[in-house]
């Protein structure tokens, strides 16, 4: 759904907002997700996978990460993750251009930016149960793609994850992990919503363990009308989710989803468009096989994307219909093997091995004139990376933990890389963790960069910057007071930009990033009956991106009584990057509320408003973003 930065509210049906926005680990779980909240409990840990691609203490990574869990992201009543993520995770912030869905191409919005720099430029990663997932010509995330329905838990590494992910791991990760069970029993989900400008969403899901044989399937549709003339969004799609433990040892898995939307954007208020359609398919699949003993665990991954995309650019008044539709279809192959093993005491050592080959075609259908039925091929290419890297952690006397790693890989056309990571984890008494992390990250030239369209250069290099940071959490009152500050400052002089050489627009490996930051957050479960939360985080860039605010702070609480829910919450922006030439800056205040109410065991019924203090803003310049909506519906689970 399109970016409105409303308070997840649904949170006050289930509950887990603590540990969802905290990286210092004070975990809020229920113990049916997806159904009525249950009075929350509460661990001195966070359990991640991301960071060390093997189940973990999230007190040992000496990276700032940030987990929502199921009970977060089912309350939320968001088809899309990225509201939520945008909303939760100081530093993230996500681009929208109106109520629902955020499209491709022209006037696209869904750009993920994190610490100013951006997924749509392919500087993070999202991943799919730890497999990277992006467009194989262009290198960017699809933000349609990634629905909440699906996603069991979010975690979010602020920070360079290279040495583990490769290239796009430079600004960060975001790793989807799936649904499941982990207790034998079946649980099925169902939830609907109808809401302003005719939006409507649904969503099911129904998830199976028994003995050996895990599994999950889920289906959902969603539609807009949108809040402008031609912005009609709809997009339906599904996931199946397939696990077998062949012994107590070995677990074969395998996961396919789909999506496809259709959408039209209306173009700028002072430039509207006609016929600006886009029709976008979108597959992801992977086969893993596991194996877990008491000193060694591993995995064997192979991972498959790929994406057909119809796109009409549209005319906008005076001008007469394009002669011709873009086409494109991609693909990337992956293979992943790793193996994690413990050789003493306090020790765990990664050894791993990736390859991946993104590739894609595209071109122009011709409709009409003189080249009706004949295609321009714009670009038929593909690149292979293959790489190695050694992951290596020590823990002395429960105190410390020292993390270090390094990766090397090559590219077929940026060459030889090396990427190293150094970081210091200190558990200290009073419930206080102090971090410290060095890391360089890198992000490989995309096939447009190097060959679609006038800017190409062949001969681009890679990306890539050094982060370091500093980090301080602590956890009180027997985890139900936390709080975390972390600084960090992060610089690359071999940025991908477009500057005039000769004459004409050229890709060259001359940008500049100089960028330091403050994040902070803080929740606290005050007794039964109320919660808050609150995150803050303020970013200076030496040079200025798009769709990065300097100032981002949101504030939330909770009330739970009986079968009664009712949650509020407030975001303020300020500084956010519309246009950076010339600088044009935004900035406002969004207050949403929601209430619900359990009305059977197995049937809540849920309200909610956003924008109430009817705020016109933008976040992609020239799209106006809609004032108050609303939007009630239930949800049914058994």
């Amino acid at each position: 759904m399109g970016q409105r930065f409303r308070h997840n509210g649904g949170l006050c049906v289930r509950l887990s907002l603590l540990g969802g926005v905290l990286n210092a680990g004070a975990a809020v779980r229920a113990t049916e997700p997806d159904t009525v909240a249950a009075e929350p409990s509460y661990t001195i840990s966070e359990v991640v996978v991301t960071g060390a691609r093997y189940e973990t203490d999230g007190r040992h990574l000496p990276m700032t990460l940030s987990v929502l869990k199921r009970p977060d992201i089912a309350a939320a009543e968001q088809p899309s993750l990225l509201p939520l993520l945008s909303e939760k995770v100081p530093g993230l912030f996500v681009t929208s251009r109106g109520l629902m869905g955020y499209g491709v191409s022209g006037g696209a919005a869904g750009g993920i930016s994190l610490r100013g720099l951006g997924g749509g430029s392919g500087q993070l990663m999202v991943l799919i149960d730890g497999h990277p997932q992006y467009m194989g010509l262009m290198g960017h995330p699809i933000a349609d793609f990634y629905q909440s329905y699906m996603a069991e838990q979010v975690e979010v590494l602020r920070g360079p994850a290279s040495v583990l992910y490769g290239s796009n791991a430079m600004g960060g990760v975001i790793n989807i992990v799936t649904r499941k069970l982990t207790e034998d029993g079946v649980r099925t989900h169902f939830n609907a919503g109808y809401g302003s400008y005719n939006t409507f969403e649904i969503d099911g899901t129904n998830i199976v363990r028994k003995g050996r044989f895990s599994g999950a399937v889920g289906a959902n549709y969603q539609r807009s009308d949108g809040h402008r003339e031609n912005m009609d969004f709809e997009q339906y799609g599904g996931f199946v989710k397939l696990g077998y433990d062949v012994t107590p040892h070995w677990t074969v898995r395998a996961n396919a989803n789909a999506m496809h939307f259709n959408a039209s954007q209306p173009g700028t208020v002072s430039e509207p468009l006609s016929d600006a359609d886009q029709r976008v398919t979108r597959v992801e699949a992977s086969a893993t096989v596991e194996n877990e003993y008491k000193n060694t665990s591993g995995a064997l991954s192979v991972f498959f994307d790929w994406g057909d995309h119809w796109i009409n650019d549209g005319y906008a008044a005076g001008e007469t219909p394009r002669a011709y539709r873009y086409r494109s279809r991609d693909a990337m192959l992956g293979v992943s093997v790793y193996q994690t093993a413990r050789f003493f005491r306090g020790n765990r050592m990664t050894f791993g091995l990736d390859y991946f080959r993104p590739g894609g075609r595209a071109w122009n259908a011709f409709v009409a004139g003189e080249q009706a039925g004949t295609e321009v091929v714009l670009a038929d290419w593909s690149v292979d990376e293959v790489a190695g890297y050694v992951h290596f952690r020590q823990e002395v006397k429960q105190f410390m933990t020292l993390d270090a790693g390094i990766r090397v890989g090559y590219h077929t056309r940026a060459g030889l890389h090396w990427i190293p990571q150094l970081g210091f984890s200190f558990h200290l008494p009073a419930g206080i963790e102090l971090k410290l992390t060095g890391t360089r990250g890198y992000r490989n030239p995309t096939l447009r960069e190097l060959y679609m369209f006038r800017p190409a250069n062949a001969d681009l290099a890679a990306e890539s910057i050094w982060n370091y940071e500093l980090a301080f959490s602590q956890r009180l009152l027997s985890g139900r007071l936390s709080y975390a500050l972390n600084v960090f400052y992060l610089h690359g002089d071999n940025l991908i930009v477009t500057r005039p050489v000769d004459g004409r627009p050229l890709n060259v490996n001359t940008g500049r990033v100089r960028n330091f930051g403050v994040e902070t957050e803080m929740a606290y479960r005050i007794n039964a009956v109320w919660s808050v939360d609150a995150n803050y985080s303020y970013l200076n860039m030496e040079n200025p991106v798009v769709g990065a605010p300097e100032h981002k702070l949101y504030g939330g609480a909770v009330f739970r009584y009986g079968r009664w829910q009712a949650s509020t919450g407030i975001q303020y922006i300020h500084g956010l990057y519309t246009e950076t030439a010339p600088v044009v800056k935004e900035n406002f205040v969004l207050w949403n509320l929601h209430a619900s109410c359990r009305v059977l065991r197995w049937l809540t019924l849920w309200l909610k408003g956003e924008n109430l203090l009817a705020q016109k803003y933008e976040i992609n310049a020239g799209y106006p973003m809609p004032t108050v909506t609303a939007m009630g519906g239930v949800r049914v689970h058994f």
